[in-house]
């Protein structure tokens, strides 16, 4: 007989021509000398915890070695974590596993891709387990943004802002952010033709979000650039309608007629029109010349009016008040002595007048003056 020792830590596994015959616990074992030559006693190392063989699939069909063992079997679609002591040991696919039950305490978590999104109360710290990288992917949303996930093409949920972690399958499941807040769409350079036959160019600001991104995504490919064409084409609608005096006259008319048209479209694919503004009208050279001259008249023509308007209304007073001093001999008087006063202001001399005409005697007095 030849004595081997089986440590606390090992396993003995005697195989007899290749096949598995006996499970050896640690302690002292005897094999006898005649069978040294067809027998092979391996030790296997149960601290690795995970058992790795080419048999493994024969192996586990021993009742002695599968008693020392925890077997995870996986289909195609299941995923595995396993736990030694509280701490992440092993992650894996599908196919057949086995780990050694002592001298560790283990745990083993069971997943279907079938649910797309991975959820765990440790997730982080699984996504930091290197062999997670390969059958997970996370991705962070931001507070703007809401994710689509679509596994085969089929849209499976929406996710609002956060980290959230789904299952790799090739290609399978895809996922896409929508970003959410208000974008402009700037219609620049638009050579639109008025009622009058007048070519103008029209900048037009469109303020615009996502409000629906499933639909958003579903009925449109790109939402800013429908957008964008139907801003074209509600602008030469509003434009073309109108001369060019009526729309220089209301451009906010215009652009709420535009806001209108564009709200109703965009409605149909999950987008809410915030504002519409036309920041720019752009006429030709000649037109413009043209509209300067015709302001210039009419302002030359107001004023004239207003110069008219004034010189009617001082001789209409001066009318009045020339009927006033005649029916008014008081009123007269008042009038001379103010304009007595406004000839001797300054003076310093003393004049005495008598009881007679005021305006006589001051005349006479101018005329002695003259004569002296």
């Amino acid at each position: 007989m030849i004595r081997t020792h089986i440590k606390q830590h090992e396993v003995g596994l005697v195989f007899q021509r290749g096949d598995l015959s006996r499970v050896l616990s640690p302690g002292a074992h005897f094999v006898p000398q005649r069978l040294l030559r067809s027998t092979e006693v391996r030790r296997i190392n149960t601290l690795d915890t995970r058992f790795s063989h080419p048999l493994l699939d024969v192996l586990v069909q021993d009742e002695g070695l599968r008693e020392r063992l925890l077997v995870v079997d996986l289909a195609e679609d299941e995923r595995a974590i396993v736990w030694r002591d509280g701490r992440l040991f092993d992650f894996v696919g599908a196919g057949r596993f086995a780990y050694w039950k002592a001298p560790y305490t283990l745990k083993v978590e069971t997943f279907t891709v079938a649910d797309v999104e991975f959820v765990h109360d440790q997730r982080d710290a699984v996504l930091a387990f290197p062999a997670a990288r390969s059958h997970l992917q996370a991705v962070d949303v931001e507070p703007h943004e809401r994710l689509l996930v679509r596994r085969g093409g089929e849209i499976r949920s929406v996710h609002g802002p956060g980290r959230h972690v789904f299952w790799s399958r090739g290609g399978l499941i895809s996922w896409k952010a929508i970003d959410l807040r208000e974008q402009m769409a700037d219609v620049s350079g638009q050579e639109i033709l008025t009622a009058d036959k007048v070519t103008l160019r029209i900048n037009l600001v469109v303020a615009w979000r996502i409000t629906d991104p499933v639909l958003a995504t579903s009925v449109t490919s790109d939402p800013a650039s429908v957008v964008y064409r139907e801003a074209q084409l509600a602008l030469r609608a509003a434009v073309g309608g109108r001369d060019l005096e009526r729309l220089l006259a209301d451009k906010a008319e215009v652009a709420a007629e535009a806001r209108a048209s564009i709200a109703a479209r965009c409605a149909e694919f999950g987008v809410v029109v915030v504002s519409v503004g036309i920041r720019d009208i752009v006429l030709p050279g000649e037109m413009k010349t043209i509209l300067n001259q015709v302001i210039e008249a009419e302002k030359q023509a107001e004023a004239n009016l207003i110069r008219r308007r004034e010189e009617t209304a001082a001789a209409r007073s001066q009318a009045n008040t020339a009927r006033l001093l005649a029916e008014h001999p008081v009123l007269l008087r008042m009038k001379e002595m103010e304009a007595l006063e406004s000839i001797l202001k300054g003076a310093r001399a003393t004049f005495v007048f008598g009881s007679g005409d005021l305006a006589q005697q001051v005349k006479g007095l101018v005329a002695g003056q003259d004569e002296v």
